[in-house]
């Protein structure tokens, strides 16, 4: 529940339109709402605070919950928020979504690269989406890396960052980064996403002066281990103002980039 909400409530209360005990029952029952599967059990709890609390709404990963899940998730979040997301979603993820959301003028955007669900509300009481702030430079090592890379990109700018891409500069070619210093040293924050050896993160913290989130991938022949082998790497970097998050986590390096680009968003 937002100050607004909030707000119209109290006034209702005071000028005696509502009692204490609806207002109360209505503010308890705004945190959280339980969702009955098919088993008639709760499988789902939505956590409608999370935006007031972390400053964007709960993003649903999508992979390992059925597409009936994920629709009834994705139904009950856009009827309060403006802008939400669904991660590592397949095309039955979308299918669901967009039937479930179909008697609503809500736009159901499927990013097949990024694997993420992009749903805009149409609802016109809801806060219109402000324009992008500072800059978020998501670099990716090689084209092999674009579906992490999209990943980060896609999330960091629902969370309300402009983003620049720069795709395939990896230290296979060394002159493709160095072509792009301008715009990396431009950047409030970089997101360096590799796979292989993992050493893309490296080379940019040495030509810039802000923090670069270093994400590895599992992309790599055997040695690389599925991705441990760049975690590893990255980890262990000579080079300063690198932070590391988990293999393929998009997602997570956005969120941490967003912060750092806009701390008090």
């Amino acid at each position: 529940m937002d100050k607004t909400e909030l707000d119209k409530l109290l006034s209702a209360l005071a000028d005696g339109t509502r009692t204490p005990g609806s207002v109360a029952s209505e503010i308890l029952n705004a945190k959280t709402t339980e969702l009955v599967g098919e088993d008639g059990h709760v499988d789902v709890r939505v956590d409608h605070e999370r935006a007031n609390r972390c400053g964007f709404a709960e993003v649903i990963f999508a992979q390992g919950k059925t597409p009936e899940q994920t629709a009834r998730i994705a139904t009950e979040l856009i009827a309060r928020h403006p802008l939400i997301l669904a991660t590592r979603a397949d095309e039955e993820h979308r299918r669901a979504v967009l039937q479930a959301l179909s008697s609503t003028s809500a736009k159901v955007v499927y990013h097949k690269t990024a694997r993420i669900i992009e749903i805009v509300s149409a609802n016109p009481q809801h806060v219109e989406i402000p324009d992008p702030v500072g800059l978020i430079v998501v670099a990716s090592a090689g084209t092999s890396d674009l579906p992490v890379a999209e990943e980060a990109a896609l999330c960091a700018e629902a969370f309300g960052a402009k983003v620049e891409r720069l795709y395939d500069i990896g230290v296979a070619g060394v002159h493709r980064a160095l072509e792009h210093t301008d715009t990396l040293r431009q950047a409030h924050v970089v997101i360096a996403v590799a796979g292989m050896e993992g050493a893309l993160p490296s080379l940019i913290a040495g030509l810039v002066d802000v923090p670069v989130v270093a994400v590895p991938t599992s992309v790599g022949y055997g040695a690389n281990l599925a991705g441990f082998a760049p975690l590893l790497s990255m980890l262990n970097s000579c080079a300063s103002g690198i932070g590391v998050v988990n293999i393929d986590n998009g997602f997570g390096a956005a969120v941490l980039a967003s912060r750092i680009n806009n701390p008090k968003h």
